[in-house]
């Protein structure tokens, strides 16, 4: 299995050698860690990771290569608290969600969960009042209602107008290799060559000309040739991005190839007031939305990349964030955005059949002046094109 586990680490790109890999049967062998699977991680992640940018590759790698290690230690007979919690779901029949009625606008739903933290004693299952698990309660998670704030759990209808729990996003990797040239080659179209900064490249041609005219060698040099197009890419991660994960990345992996002059930014469902760099800290380390507006010139292209896929709430109202009470709605952060940024498109990676069934999708979408494209050759394509015209 530890061979399996150094190939495995190899094909995805992380450099562990031999000598790596001796090093941790060694200190197996010496016994310098308990026998625990987490120290064990623990222990193969110093030995063979160098760079912290590859760590989340090699907790993928390590999820796959020990699936079921950490899910095996300590089996007891008792039954698994989460067994009994699955068993108090109630699953529903579409005429039977047709029946549940929601509650009312964001400021009541709010202003409901609000008296029942107040009066709540004990822990629920399978109801329609309480905050709880399974039944067709407006909180809590495990069941079903049409508008309500999920508290823990997993998604599962996409419905919540606000998740209470503490979210891990994971960065994008933008060394991950394309599975196709084709999207570096539509990406190519926002193109505006220029020759800039010192004279590191050689100008053959007036070489030539310049040794013919003066009868002796005559080296001339010229700024190397770049895409002078100023990018300001915004990526949306987590939740109901994580199955676009891989498409994403392979977008960041161009975008980063192709544009010299690229700042991207990470901001989740909606833009609002604060957007990050790193994922790991993107509650300690934010950029202000208003410093990117100023800091950054009117010359600079603009492209939101992100699913739309939200309630209409944290695009409409002050404090409809899922994850924090925004003073302004998402709407007037992404007004100003467009308004000082002239070439502002969307990127979707939800294909396009399924936007209109989607409130939040068609709002963006009037925000962005129907300038929303699907995340697909085609779609990056008349994005481009979109971006390149005259204004």
């Amino acid at each position: 299995m530890l061979l399996n586990f150094l190939d495995a680490l190899r094909a995805a790109g992380i450099p562990a050698s031999i000598k790596e890999h001796l090093l941790l049967l060694e200190a197996l062998d010496r016994d310098v860690i308990a026998r625990r699977p987490e120290d064990f991680y623990y222990l193969a992640r110093a030995t063979y990771v160098k760079d912290e940018g590859l760590l989340d590759r090699f907790d993928q790698v390590f999820a796959q290569v020990f699936k079921g290690v950490f899910s095996a230690e300590g089996v007891e007979a008792d039954i698994p608290e989460e067994w009994l919690r699955l068993v108090a779901e109630k699953y529903l029949s579409a005429e039977e969600m047709e029946k549940i009625k929601s509650l009312g606008d964001w400021d009541e739903i709010m202003e409901t969960l609000k008296k029942r933290l107040e009066e709540q004693k004990g822990r629920h299952q399978g109801g329609n009042k309480w905050v709880g698990t399974g039944g067709t309660s407006p909180f809590g998670h495990g069941g079903y209602n049409p508008e309500g704030v999920r508290i823990g759990g997993e998604s599962r209808h996409k419905r919540a107008i606000k998740v209470w729990e503490k979210r891990d996003f994971a960065n994008l990797d933008n060394t991950r290799e394309l599975g196709t040239r084709n999207i570096k080659v539509a990406l190519r179209r926002l193109r505006r060559f220029a020759r800039e900064g010192a004279a590191d490249e050689l100008d053959l041609d007036e070489t030539i000309r310049g040794t013919a005219r003066q009868g002796w060698l005559d080296i001339r040099m010229r700024p190397e040739r770049h895409n002078a197009v100023k990018l300001l890419l915004f990526l949306d991660v987590g939740g109901s991005m994580d199955p676009f994960i891989t498409l994403c990345e392979e977008l960041f992996s161009a975008a980063t190839g192709e544009f010299k002059n690229l700042e991207f930014f990470y901001f989740h469902n909606c833009l609002y007031e604060g957007v990050w760099k790193d994922n790991r800290r993107r509650f300690a380390e934010r950029t202000p939305t208003w410093d990117i507006l100023h800091k950054y010139g009117h010359d600079y292209k603009v492209i939101f990349v992100g699913d739309a896929a939200m309630s209409p709430y944290e695009i409409s109202h002050p404090g409809g964030s899922v994850e924090h009470m925004n003073e302004e709605a998402g709407a007037v952060w992404l007004e100003r955005v467009a308004h000082t940024y002239p070439a502002t498109v969307w990127l979707n990676p939800t294909p396009q059949a399924h936007w209109g069934y989607s409130q939040s999708t068609r709002l963006i979408r009037d925000l962005m002046n129907d300038r929303m494209y699907p995340l697909t050759i085609e779609g990056i394509d008349e994005a481009m094109r979109e971006l390149t015209r005259k204004r």
